[in-house]
């Protein structure tokens, strides 16, 4: 999928990833390619990203909300 995530500053991460863990509204979840399209609000934590690569990087986050769109794109907008 590509990931992208932004916050007031500008854009933090841009690239393909295998999967996102991070904290919802409605608890813990990990979105993994082609995830089915999903809206949700973000909690306070840290969001783990697994690249393509196979290196992992994390973001810290204290709201927000992510977009997971039908073609493969999952966009951040954090604060």
């Amino acid at each position: 999928m590509i990931l992208k995530v932004i916050n007031i500053k500008g854009i933090i991460f841009e690239g393909e990833a295998k999967s996102i863990n991070l904290k919802t509204k409605a608890g813990e979840i990990t979105i993994l390619d082609n995830h089915r399209p999903l809206v949700a609000l973000l909690e306070k934590g840290e969001a783990k990203i697994k690249r393509v690569d196979g290196k992992e990087e994390s973001v810290s986050i204290n709201s927000g909300f992510l977009e997971m769109s039908p073609d493969n794109m999952l966009t951040l907008l954090i604060d």
